[in-house]
């Protein structure tokens, strides 16, 4: 069903569900190319990858909320490539415009080996640990950030107030291709880690009894989700609700086995941003901020599944 779902999403974004391309016109052609797939692809790789982040995260923290901006991550790519624009790279051409991509890729790495290792200093628990410093680096980034605004010029101050309220118009065909290898990879093997991820339901403890390395496991699925992430906000800026919503509302609906959750979020997540790109078609073009659908759209389902949750 998922998978239906997903292709009629796809086939309606791309707009061949609603109106034929005649792709024997060359204006149609630099549409499609130019437009709408780069458009349908950054959507596809950005939910999934949001989505099987924040799955991945909900367990190994053991807390059904758990998202990237929880734990600083995206606040770690943000200021990275809120640093790039305020320096004026917004306005370079050619190759050198995909720094962008870089910095905030390069962000969310750094932040991520700093929560891991302040974590580690706070000699807690991996869950609380974690978030404890996540919520630091979180509110370290979102500080400087604030500065950044207070120092920046008009232009940049516009540049870095879209690319945070997030853009799936931002990346081409290029950096999809360049991406699209590594975020199957990346989502792969996660999935392969489905009933690992099962066992760490039962605590650590239970897990090792069953095998698991837990020392070695918990550091390397914190850092795919961290990729993920990264990967993501490099693609189309932060965007927000899609990683929170998607695994909670799976989880509600059909249980907490990982070896199905995972590929489920994966789809759900690139289904609920393909929706934002249909949706957002009719404003006659106008790039609305993909924050701004995410949270209209996922906050009263959210509502709705905490409300449904708390009755049970």
């Amino acid at each position: 069903m998922l998978v239906a779902l997903l292709l009629v999403m796809i086939a309606l974004s791309v707009g061949i569900a609603v109106k034929g391309l005649q792709l024997d016109a060359q204006i149609d052609q630099q549409i499609l190319w130019q437009l709408r797939l780069p458009l349908v692809g950054s959507a596809i790789l950005v939910g999934a990858s949001l989505a099987v982040s924040s799955a991945l995260l909900q367990v190994m923290l053991r807390n059904p909320l758990a998202d990237p901006g929880l734990i600083g991550i995206t606040s770690g790519a943000s200021l990275f490539a809120a640093i790039y624009l305020l320096l004026g790279g917004a306005s370079l051409a050619g190759f050198a415009s995909y720094g962008l991509p870089l910095f905030s890729f390069l962000g969310a790495l750094l932040s991520t080996f700093l929560i891991h290792a302040i974590a580690r200093r706070l000699g807690l628990d991996s869950g609380a640990g974690v978030i404890l410093a996540g919520i630091a680096i979180s509110t370290l980034g979102g500080g400087v950030i604030a500065w950044l605004y207070f120092l920046a010029d008009a232009q940049s101050l516009r540049n870095l107030t879209f690319w945070l309220l997030g853009s799936l118009h931002q990346a081409d065909l290029l950096l999809i291709s360049l991406t699209l290898l590594p975020v199957c990879g990346l989502i792969g093997y996660a999935m392969m880690q489905g009933q690992a991820l099962n066992w760490l339901y039962f605590g650590g403890q239970a897990a090792q009894v069953a095998g698991l390395d837990v020392k070695a496991f918990y550091p390397r699925m914190l850092l795919i989700s961290a990729l993920l992430v990264g990967i993501a906000v490099s693609l189309a800026g932060s965007i927000a609700f899609i990683g929170l919503l998607v695994p909670h509302l799976l989880r509600n609906l059909f249980g907490h086995d990982n070896r199905f959750i995972l590929p489920a979020s994966a789809m759900t997540g690139a289904i609920l941003l393909l929706m934002v790109v249909w949706v957002s078609g009719a404003f006659g073009g106008v790039a609305v901020p993909v924050s701004m659908l995410t949270a209209t759209l996922g906050g009263p389902v959210f509502l709705y599944s905490v409300i449904r949750l708390a009755k049970n």
